[in-house]
């Protein structure tokens, strides 16, 4: 692995020589290191890079004002390369959906990890709760309780790992990215950037798999069903015994799936 610090803008790591570029996009409150274990097992296939997004792990922080989901596009779109292969778990499989849309001429294949897409979900009495619960977690942002509004992310997001069980150290670094999450909601909910536009998936015609836990945040699976209906060469993998965090949990799976896509191709 080598790494590459932060005067290239995003940290980023990079694994492997092999012929196909892959571009993988880690989840909020994540970083970069997350995608080791795939990128090991494929580091002979492929060149695997994972940067820190911008405000998490060694990158800097998202500029001041600015959208979090265009900010963190910005960063990314001079790393695109001619048939590169886009992979994204949770918030990383939205900017990798956008960056898709935005050129989809230059893509060879997409993986979808769980895209937290909400506004793609149908409308349903499982949405709207799903809704209620984040707008929850908003309102403890909107007053400064974030303490409180991670320990809600985490009981929708933690795959039942008790709150009590971190450290106080990792609830204060999780309530501290609880602004971030915040941020997300105009992208995530309600489309700022256009993704769901008329003709817009429809053009994405490469390999597209969505991945997911079975036993994962049920809406999940609804924002599936919402992409998989208009993605013309879309497939879904359903992990057994995985949660939202299928990338760490199940990386074999998450190998699987990306190994298949890079030999579907000639």
């Amino acid at each position: 692995m080598r790494d590459a610090g932060p005067e290239t803008g995003l940290h980023w790591r990079d694994w492997g020589q092999g012929p196909a570029e892959v571009l993988a996009l880690h989840c909020g409150l994540g970083q970069g290191g997350m995608w080791k274990a795939v990128a090991q097992a494929l580091e002979g296939r492929c060149h695997f890079r994972a940067p820190d997004l911008p405000g998490h792990g060694r990158s800097p922080s998202f500029p001041e004002g600015e959208d979090v989901h265009d900010a963190a596009c910005a960063a990314l779109r001079p790393h695109l390369t001619d048939g590169i292969h886009l992979a994204g778990h949770s918030f990383g499989a939205t900017l990798a959906l956008r960056l898709a849309l935005e050129a989809p001429g230059r893509i060879a294949s997409l993986l979808l990890i769980e895209p937290v897409f909400f506004a793609a979900a149908p409308d349903s009495a499982l949405k709207r709760d799903h809704k209620s619960a984040e707008d929850a977690l908003y309102a403890d942002v909107d007053i400064g309780n974030l303490l409180e509004a991670a320990r809600g992310f985490n009981r929708l997001w933690g795959g039942g790992v008790p709150w009590a069980s971190f450290p106080e150290k990792v609830q204060r670094g999780m309530a501290a990215q609880m602004p971030f999450v915040r941020a997300t909601e105009p992208a995530l909910w309600q489309d700022r950037a256009g993704m769901l536009a008329p003709g817009g998936l429809e053009k994405l015609t490469f390999p597209v798999t969505l991945l997911r836990g079975a036993d994962t945040v049920p809406v999940i699976a609804q924002v599936h069903r919402g992409l998989m209906a208009r993605l013309p060469m879309a497939s879904e993998m359903v992990v057994g015994g995985a949660a939202h965090m299928v990338l760490m949990s199940h990386p074999q799976a998450v190998t699987q799936a990306l190994s298949e896509q890079l030999g579907a191709l000639p």
